[in-house]
């Protein structure tokens, strides 16, 4: 499952994955890399799009249907975040008795 972030100003980060490559495979992804001035990263980011969309259009790939979890999160983050109006006035606290 991808991780969520925040930023350093409250906002959330693109969800990130981390990858354990072979290191002939990262070596190769460095030269592609490097061929079309971009980072690694990035790189590694453009190839799994074009995958996932030819995977998406031979019809192979089957997307699972979001679970109540990430129709809750998705929900929740397209929410705008709303301010508290200040400290509650008062406050009663109750005795144990």
């Amino acid at each position: 499952m991808a991780t969520r972030q925040t930023s350093s100003s409250g906002k959330p980060k693109s969800p990130r994955i981390q990858v354990v490559l072979p290191e002939d495979l990262c070596l190769r992804l460095t030269a592609l890399a490097e061929q079309e001035s971009r980072t690694v990263s990035n790189m590694a980011k453009v190839l799994i799009q074009q995958g996932v969309q030819r995977l998406e259009q031979s019809g192979s790939a089957v997307v699972p249907a979001p679970t109540s979890t990430e129709r809750l999160r998705s929900a929740l983050e397209a929410q705008q975040p709303r301010r508290l109006r200040g400290a509650p006035r008062r406050l009663r606290l109750h005795r144990p008795g």
